[in-house]
């Protein structure tokens, strides 16, 4: 079992830049990979980024490749999201999640535990 708290959320102009923090308790990040989804208003939940149980490998969604970057310290049970040149259409809630699959890590089925979402509001 993993809890996870996501934090870091906020309202910001385009251009601007964020960055979510995602505390774990619980099992260490370590025993997952790792993954930030998001979700807007009337659409389906969608993958973001995520990274690997070991940190060597990090994948990203086309949307975001370029300006986003994960990243995790395993020594504080802390994962990020480094959120630079935001755009109106980045406006969302941002949800940490954890799987234990260490192949499907992009998918939304594939995730065992999520955090509470944080709001991400991009103005323009």
């Amino acid at each position: 079992q993993v809890q996870l708290v996501e934090s870091g959320g906020g309202s910001v102009q385009a251009g601007g830049s964020l960055r979510l923090s995602c505390a774990a308790s619980g099992r260490t990040f370590s025993s997952y990979a790792m993954g930030w989804f998001r979700q807007a208003p009337g659409k389906e939940r969608e993958f973001v980024a995520a990274i690997t149980r070991s940190g060597d490998k990090t994948y990203y969604a086309d949307s975001v490749k370029g300006r986003f970057t994960i990243s995790i310290d395993n020594a504080k049970n802390m994962k990020y999201l480094q959120m630079n040149s935001l755009k109106p259409e980045d406006t969302a809630v941002y949800y940490c999640a954890a799987t234990y699959s260490s192949i499907f890590i992009m998918n939304v089925r594939y995730y065992n535990y999520w955090g509470q979402g944080t709001q991400v509001t991009v103005s323009s």
